[in-house]
């Protein structure tokens, strides 16, 4: 039978050079559960067999039950119907049902709510298998986020009641937070909330773009203090589907077809608050961007294996003057760069849920250890990885997000003319593609989101923390990129207009860092396996080049797109 996971050694070799044993012995506090559950397990050896089951699981579903269903979800889609519900595609339905009875809706959830126990870096990678056969469906799995939040912030008989039935795969929620008025700008939410005479909260509003708004469990950013205009006003909600929620309308999108994306209306919706007032936006939301960025990511790789594949297989079989076409150095230059691509997608990707997965652990065991001696130690550590993580998962979903429109472009031009058609796929991934470089943050917005890290020097530690200190010596391609980014990164600190000059100037910066990281990834990776050795020498002479002329624009002082502006973009003249 097909599978997915066993089809595609990378994610396995991946996931094994990370090692996920300190992950695992963070998770299970040092294998505890195995005490109280059967499954639970008694070492790390144990618990990363099992990680590689649950995936091995996915890769088994999606290869062989839902992949097959993804053309005909694109083709049904959603439907909106009279009373206000919507009917989803039977690929979908079919697909949430079998994750919920394997367990693979709640992969992080605790086992006393039914989960698995399971770190982000097994959802990035089950994510990955989901998005390589069907994009769509990942919005909906990855939801997973729901219960998540549910876990972390709610009281206990509010879990207890809802997050079960989200692993189960009985309910599915959403996070319902962008309205027609407030896209990015989450601080503008005009959705209200307030509490009634018997303290009950109400809920009043209209929201937009909600994946999933159709599910049963709606985690809602709504003002409850209208004294203040910004974030500092705004709480997380749980409303249950019901009559006083109605999805008025169903978006009409390019691509993702089988995620309902909803407008909705809340009309005096009861509701009950998620942790504390005030605290939705500063401390919840923001809580869930790493998630979320892994998410997208990890989504991003997905469609980007799947239209590599495309393009390989084709290019195989495909003959023109008597050879196949593959032996065309143009399109081999092509589909080699799809696939060096692709794998840095998934080295810093995976590489980033391990360093989410570290912060969440080491948070726990610090809060676990406060007041003995080994506290301050653990501590460190976690506020590396939380320094690490706000750069690292904004770079991934960037990266990972770009690369997937690139290669969904890449196998249109390598299938030609019948890439066009709906006969292949490869015009569907150009379409899922596009998404993932929009939602949870264009990326511009990502970018904005890495370039702190950047130019605060975070790039050179993170390569310590995969190579080591004593890297530079040995790798003078690596040491000569970082000493230009540090070049760079002055001369833009040192500018009168510093602050115009690096906004000019971020994306430019950031790409030079993620293709450091990168490069520092496929050396560990170069050093355990043998075709790695290819993808890293691929990188360190397309790659490296590529990006350093962007730092020698930077370094150009050039300021023409924004000084210029009027002149090199004039206005549309309007008719008279």
């Amino acid at each position: 039978m097909a599978n997915f996971y066993r089809d595609n050694k990378d994610i396995e070799n991946v996931i094994d050079a990370l090692d996920l044993t300190e992950v695992a012995t963070l998770l299970e506090e040092d294998f505890k559960f195995a005490k109280e559950y059967d499954f639970a397990p008694k070492d790390a050896a144990d618990a990363i067999d099992n990680y590689k089951r649950a995936i091995d699981l996915c890769g088994d579903i999606m290869a062989n039950r839902i992949a097959p269903l993804a053309e005909e979800t694109d083709l049904v889609g959603n439907t909106l119907n009279e009373d206000g519900s919507v009917t989803r595609a039977p690929g979908m339905k079919l697909a949430i049902e079998l994750f919920g009875k394997t367990g693979l809706m709640g992969v992080t959830i605790p086992y006393y709510l039914g989960g698995l126990n399971m770190p982000c870096t097994v959802l990035t990678a089950c994510n990955d298998i989901v998005s390589r056969g069907d994009a769509g469906l990942m919005n909906l799995f990855g939801l997973q986020g729901i219960a998540e939040t549910i876990n972390w912030f709610a009281d206990e008989d509010i879990k207890k009641e809802y997050v079960p039935k989200l692993v189960s795969g009985e309910w599915t929620g959403a996070m319902v937070l962008t309205e027609p008025d407030a896209g990015s700008d989450l601080q503008s939410v005009k959705t209200s909330a307030y509490q009634d005479k018997d303290g009950v909260w109400r809920v009043n509003g209209v929201k937009r773009f909600i994946t999933n708004g159709c599910g049963e469990v709606l985690l809602v950013l709504a003002r409850t203090e209208p004294e203040f205009s910004d974030g500092r006003g705004l709480s997380c909600l749980l409303v249950e589907k019901g009559p006083w929620v109605k999805v008025r309308r169903l978006e009409n999108k390019l691509g993702i077809h089988g995620s309902p994306t909803c407008e909705m209306v809340f009309t005096e919706a009861p509701a009950k608050l998620i942790g504390l007032r005030k605290r939705g936006l500063i401390t919840y939301v923001m809580a869930l961007m790493n998630g979320a960025r892994m998410g997208i990511a990890a989504q991003g790789t997905g469609i980007g294996e799947s239209a590599y594949r495309a393009a390989r297989d084709y290019a195989a079989a495909r003959k023109q003057f008597g050879v196949t076409i593959d032996t065309f150095p143009a399109l081999r230059e092509l589909m080699s760069t799809m696939s060096v691509e692709l794998q840095a997608s998934r080295a810093l990707t995976y590489y980033a849920a391990k360093n989410v997965d570290l912060e969440a652990g080491l948070g726990k065991k610090f809060e676990a250890l406060k007041g003995s001696p080994e506290a301050q130690a653990v501590r460190a550590r976690f506020k590396k990885a939380s320094a690490f993580n706000k750069m690292l998962t904004p770079m991934a979903k960037y990266y990972g997000s770009e690369m997937s429109m690139r290669n969904a472009q890449g196998a249109i031009s390598v299938l030609g003319g019948s890439g066009f058609m709906k006969d292949y796929p490869c015009e569907r991934y150009l379409r899922d593609s596009r998404i993932t470089t929009i939602y949870e943050g264009t990326s511009q917005l990502q970018v904005v989101a890495a370039i702190a890290g950047v130019t605060g020097g975070l790039v050179k530690d993170v390569i310590d923390d995969i190579l080591g200190e004593g890297w530079s010596a040995q790798h003078p391609r690596m040491t000569a990129l970082m000493n230009e980014l540090d070049e760079a990164i002055a001369y833009v600190k040192g500018r009168e207009d510093a602050k115009v000059y690096h906004d000019l100037s971020a994306r430019k910066l950031v790409d030079a860092a993620i293709a450091l990281v990168v490069a520092a990834l496929f050396v560990m990776l170069a050093s355990k396996y043998d075709y790695k050795k290819a993808a890293l020498e691929f990188w360190l002479n397309v790659e490296f080049p590529r990006v350093k002329a962007g730092l020698a624009q930077v370094m150009s002082g050039y300021v023409g797109s924004t000084a210029d502006f009027e002149t090199l973009a004039p206005a549309v003249p309007q008719e008279a």
